[in-house]
């Protein structure tokens, strides 16, 4: 299936996935702050927002086979894909690194997922699936990397801007670039503003706006589990050249204060991931705008830790 990333393919997007995703919750935080819950999506990541699209898009084109879907990820890509594909009858089959979360394991297997855990990295376990879907002939999905996944991570802008109208920044966690990808494709067309964290040891996107081309990164973060991208995607690095976005690198430590402080102080539990995008806001020198929505991604997390 040919697709492109425009503002188009994410208002289709949102046509495919109406009533199957949960519309997101936006509250305010604190004065010119909100939080965008993402966290409270189905399978507890804004990834069953792209997994529904790619999947219902396959379905309507007839082009769902019968050996299912297969994909590669750190976690959260998989358990949005195994509930979508649970949703359409059929099979899903999940790679995984061998250090992946428990818990995200666990449900994924909930799920009714073949789960597979290959390597130590995000890499490996991409590598793998893709020879199991040359071999057996599913369907191979990707983490971050496709339009139909990114378009339906964009939906969310649209939902925000529908909560709070008067919102001028978004700033969200980047790892692979899907979700990063499709706000900022559809912030651009309103003229809102994104600013894209990153973990400072973890930089897919930055490193590739210095490089000018996605190139490989090492990855070594607290939130390595969700945002251990090794490189970003085409489409994440287009959209970050555009003169609305704004890459920001933040240390672990401000991720894992971050983190604690959302609990502490709203009862709130994320993934490191997720207070990411906090801990740029935490951090930044001067406002990031005036009134600012962050994204709080995912909750597939042990809260033992907090």
């Amino acid at each position: 299936m040919e697709q492109q990333l425009d503002y188009a393919a994410v208002r289709a997007a949102a046509g495919r996935i109406a009533g199957t995703v949960r519309p997101v919750a936006v509250v305010p935080a604190a004065e010119g702050v909100w939080y965008a819950l993402e966290s409270l999506q189905h399978t507890g990541s804004f990834k069953a927002r792209g997994a529904r699209n790619f999947l219902a898009a396959h379905h309507a084109a007839g082009a769902l086979p019968d050996a299912g879907v297969t994909i590669a990820s750190g976690g959260n890509a998989g358990l949005a894909c195994a509930w979508a594909a649970r949703a359409q009858a059929v099979p899903a089959t999940v790679f995984l690194p061998a250090n992946a979360p428990r818990v995200k394991v666990e449900r994924l297997r909930g799920y009714g997922a073949d789960v597979r855990l290959v390597g130590a990295t995000y890499a490996e376990a991409l590598a793998a699936c893709e020879e199991f879907a040359a071999a057996s002939g599913a369907l191979s999905s990707h983490a971050y990397d496709h339009p139909l996944i990114a378009a339906g991570a964009g939906t969310l802008l649209d939902e925000i801007r529908a909560a709070l109208p008067a919102v001028d920044t978004v700033v969200v966690a980047v790892g692979g670039g899907g979700l990063f990808a499709g706000i900022a494709t559809a912030a651009r067309e309103h003229g809102v503003r994104v600013v894209a964290a990153e973990p400072a040891n973890c930089r897919a996107l930055n490193a590739a706006l210095e490089a000018g081309r996605p190139v490989d990164v090492a990855v070594d973060s607290v939130a390595a589990d969700s945002l251990g991208a090794t490189r970003v995607s085409a489409d994440a690095l287009a959209a970050a050249r555009h003169g609305n976005v704004r890459s920001v690198l933040v240390p672990d430590a401000a991720i894992t204060a971050s983190r604690r402080a959302l609990w502490e102080e709203h009862r709130i539990v994320v993934e490191a991931g997720a207070a990411t995008a906090l801990a740029a806001l935490r951090t930044a020198s001067e406002p990031l705008g005036e009134r600012v929505a962050v994204v709080l991604c995912g909750a597939n997390t042990d809260p033992g830790d907090l």
